[in-house]
């Protein structure tokens, strides 16, 4: 969260954490898309020049872990003849996620993100915003990767999983989703927030926003708000899609996350190459794809049947 405290700090952090974990560590940037949380750290920025101080914020941090030093005299940052100390591990610095829908989101990511995430829309705006960011880090002379952050909801059947679904959110009043749907429009001014609402616009009734993408959990969870439902043939061939728009990464989660990362491990890992008995979509897809638990529970680390190394778990979210 640039901002909250200073990119020297926050490096020597990084550093020092990547050293401990043998360079294991992943970063995720959030910039942040309420005022109001915003204002409990001390920054009364508005949107777009949250990403002009972000991006002085991250001159100095890359710096830093790229050179040991660093100097800026900046509109938002100044670090004066600032030092690193001890190098992470990871050269030239540790991964960096960072997902946002706006365009100056899109414009800051561009020079600096190596994972870019997108939440849970339907392939085709996946695609297109997929797209946009390729379009504007090539314009940077840089290659950028892509991820996604999803819920699932997996059955041994369709009709099992879509029950489940339907279960999640049974006891949830319409007063309920209305009062939830109205602090998200009051406090936030973060547009995938807003690309998020706009595939179920509140209503319970219409939630299959795109084959077996469910927008159910957005109706009174703010950020990601979709899940893929299914069976483990069906929910393997929709993250297919997502793989063919060129998705390598999932950050996964579900409710209760405990018992879902279970039906996840046990149920779709092995349609997507990971040990089990089923088949498997690509080879290449088991052995890139990261999944994860995102901000709702502990991680679960599993390992590629294609390879001797265990897949990388990452934990982020987007604001």
């Amino acid at each position: 969260r640039p901002g909250v405290a200073s990119p020297a700090y926050y490096a020597r952090m990084a550093s020092t954490l990547d050293r401990v974990s043998n360079g294991r560590l992943l970063l995720n940037i959030v910039v942040g898309g309420s005022a109001q949380e915003l204002a409990g750290d001390g920054i009364f920025l508005p949107h777009d020049e949250r990403y002009d101080h972000a991006d002085e914020f991250f001159q100095v941090f890359n710096s830093l872990i790229a050179n040991g030093h660093a100097h800026l005299d900046g509109r938002y940052i100044k670090a004066i003849d600032a030092r690193l100390g001890l190098p992470p591990v990871q050269q030239p610095h540790p991964p960096i996620y960072f997902g946002g829908s706006s365009d100056a989101a899109i414009d800051f990511s561009a020079g600096i993100t190596d994972k870019y995430l997108t939440w849970g829309e339907p392939p085709k705006q996946v695609g297109e915003k997929i797209a946009k960011v390729r379009k504007a880090a090539e314009a940077h002379g840089k290659k950028v990767t892509f991820g996604i952050r999803l819920h699932f909801i997996v059955r041994e059947t369709d009709e099992e999983a879509w029950a489940a679904a339907d279960r999640l959110i049974s006891k949830l009043s319409d007063e309920t989703i209305a009062a939830a749907q109205e602090v998200f429009a009051k406090n936030s001014d973060s547009v995938g927030q807003a690309r998020m609402v706009s595939l179920h616009q509140g209503r319970r009734d219409k939630l299959e926003v795109s084959p077996n993408l469910w927008a159910g959990i957005g109706l009174v969870r703010s950020g990601a708000g979709t899940a893929l439902v299914g069976s483990p043939q069906t929910v393997a061939a929709r993250l297919r899609e997502y793989q063919e728009l060129g998705i390598d990464t999932v950050i996964a989660s579900g409710y209760p996350h405990l018992e879902e990362a279970y039906r996840v491990s046990e149920l779709l890992f092995p349609e997507i190459g990971l040990p089990g008995p089923r088949g498997q979509i690509r080879s290449s897809f088991g052995e890139q794809q990261v999944f994860g638990g995102g901000g709702h529970g502990g991680n679960v680390k599993t390992a590629s049947a294609l390879g001797p190394s265990p897949t990388k778990v990452a934990a982020a979210s987007q604001g």
